[in-house]
């Protein structure tokens, strides 16, 4: 018999793990896009998406990143603006974070805990 398949409490806690990870990204997106939003202001969606996928390695996609744009408008947090595109004209969107987005992201920043100290102990 072969010992390739996982046994069922690699599957279980595998599940375990793969649950919160995507609990954890959905809570992250917020103070993640504002961030490259205040970095990277004024930024477009476009760049956005790549900033967030380069720094995260999360692939978002169009349409729920363009939610998590909308939620955020609606909330005051961000403002955007339609803008020409360079050499076709085509209307894009530029995003810059509002001065109540940046006092929301420094709330959230002042709470976030740094798993990664220097001296914790390895886990065994």
């Amino acid at each position: 018999m072969s010992s390739r398949h996982p046994d069922e409490t690699s599957e279980w806690l595998q599940g375990r793990v793969d649950s919160w990870v995507e609990t954890y990204k959905k809570a992250m997106l917020t103070p993640v896009v504002l961030r490259h939003i205040l970095n990277n202001e004024p930024i477009t969606v476009a760049e956005l998406a790549i900033q967030v996928q380069r720094t995260t390695g999360w692939r978002l996609t169009e349409h729920g990143l363009y939610r998590t744009i909308r939620r955020l408008e609606d909330a005051a947090l961000i403002a955007t603006k339609d803008v020409p595109a360079p050499r076709t004209g085509a209307r894009r969107k530029e995003l810059t974070l509002s001065q109540l987005g940046k006092s929301f992201l420094a709330g959230i920043e002042e709470n976030i805990i740094d798993l990664h100290e220097e001296n914790a102990p390895p886990l065994e």
